[in-house]
């Protein structure tokens, strides 16, 4: 599987950023140990969601590729697709809840993208997508289970490793799963020693309910202030991978989310998103100890619409 992790890089060379891996010393005095971040904030379109997008639309067979593309999203994955529709000079529609982030639906939008609103509590976005799929002959980009998909997020820990080495710790968030496969691949290939942790919040908590009791179990109403990782069930694909390459899934609370962004923003300068900041909460807030070990956590996105930011770190000092 890293063969294809291998490949996304290739595939992704010249296109995707390689993004910056950066520390704090004051964020690594809290903690007690040596943390590392690695900013997909600074990824094209904001987000790591680009990496597995285009090696997943740039691997179809061109014929395939030049009749268009579908996906449903939260809003990241949407853009991710929109953006490499339009490098690829294809169309995109992309299904997104009725309450997405208006930051995020004027970016695929921005991007080129087509979007189609749906109720989330009520309608099925897959059964959607399959409507494009039957009747426009799109090819489906699914957020996460999907091995071209996965093998393009894994690159991110690929040179997250190769840049600063073994881990004793990867603390990488958890929607749907793609992210953590990916990272988990490649972490087993470069750094065998290192424990990967998933982390996930409280109230969409499928994938610790999932790990906890060994099969996939489905989340009735997701709904954390980190939309990115509000899926109802890990994939089909990425949950035996978590099963096989994941430590552990621990979750995080809703103030634990905002407190640990809020602190990413102020003393370390980087911009996360809610989503983006969840992954560095567990070790911030206590619920691992890492004192004396080196540790990275994946800073996974940063559009966050900063007129919310007064609203999200009220009460923070």
């Amino acid at each position: 599987m890293y063969n294809k992790i291998l490949e996304a890089a290739a595939r992704l060379d010249g296109v995707a950023h390689k993004t910056p891996v950066l520390s704090s010393q004051i964020l690594n005095d809290s903690i007690g140990g040596q943390a590392f971040f690695k900013c997909e904030n600074f990824q094209r379109m904001g987000a790591f969601k680009f990496r597995g997008a285009y090696n997943a639309i740039s691997a179809l067979d061109p014929a395939v590729r030049a009749r268009g593309v579908v996906t449903f999203s939260s809003g990241n994955h949407g853009m991710a697709v929109s953006l490499t529709a339009r490098l690829l000079g294809i169309p995109a529609v992309v299904i997104v809840p009725q309450d997405a982030p208006p930051v995020k639906l004027a970016a695929i939008e921005g991007y080129g993208g087509q979007i189609v609103t749906y109720d989330r509590f009520r309608e099925d976005r897959e059964l959607i997508a399959k409507e494009y799929m039957e009747r426009k002959g799109f090819t489906l980009i699914p957020p996460f289970d999907n091995e071209y998909v996965l093998a393009g997020q894994g690159t991110l820990a690929k040179e997250l490793f190769e840049e600063i080495g073994e881990l004793d710790y990867l603390f990488v968030q958890i929607g749907g799963g793609g992210l953590i496969s990916g990272c988990a691949i490649a972490a087993k290939q470069l750094s065998p020693g290192c424990k990967v942790i998933g982390v996930e919040p409280e109230v969409s908590n499928d994938t610790y309910l999932s790990f906890k009791s060994g099969v996939r179990t489905k989340h009735p109403s997701p709904n954390s202030v980190a939309d990115g990782l509000n899926t109802a069930i890990p994939g089909v694909i990425t949950f035996p991978l978590i099963q096989k390459y994941v430590h552990d899934v621990i979750t995080v609370s809703e103030q634990e989310i905002l407190k640990t962004m809020y602190h990413l923003w102020t003393r370390a300068k980087i911009m996360a998103e809610p989503s983006g900041a969840t992954a560095f909460a567990a070790p911030f807030c206590g619920k691992i100890d890492v004192r004396g070990k080196k540790i990275a956590a994946v800073i996974s996105g940063g559009n966050v619409d900063v007129r919310l930011a007064s609203k999200f770190f009220e009460g923070m000092d």
